[in-house]
């Protein structure tokens, strides 16, 4: 039995993550990246940056976009650090729902509400 999930053929799918990168749709990125169904984007704020280092400045791209996301994937790297709970707030009054958690298992999701037809974006902290 099949179970592999049924997404658009244009959609951004993320295949694997490692070594500081991640193969999105067969095509190799190097550091960290906000992925939605359509798109893969340098995330450029975030570069050399640690979950505790992320300011709401880093998020500005998808805050002007925010009512075409239901959900952020924060991604943080190989373990979940925590955002302080001033960040977390700030990034609710800026109108963003952002979850955490390990790239991994950000990857993982992401792949999954991408096929459940969710409007997500996983914004990832590569692991090392």
């Amino acid at each position: 039995m099949d179970v592999t999930p049924l997404v658009r053929s244009d959609a951004q799918v993320i295949q694997s993550y490692a070594g500081g990168g991640f193969k999105i749709s067969s095509t190799q990125y190097d550091g960290p990246h906000y992925v939605s169904i359509e798109t893969v984007t340098p995330w450029t704020a975030a570069k050399g940056k640690t979950v505790k280092d992320l300011t709401l400045e880093d998020f500005q791209p998808l805050i002007e976009v925010r009512a075409d996301i239901d959900v952020v994937l924060l991604g943080t790297g190989e373990k979940i650090g925590l955002l302080s709970s001033a960040m977390r707030n700030a990034l609710k009054q800026a109108g963003l729902t952002v979850e955490v958690m390990d790239t991994g298992a950000a990857c993982r999701t992401y792949n999954v509400l991408i096929a459940d037809g969710r409007r997500v974006v996983a914004a990832l902290l590569p692991t090392a």
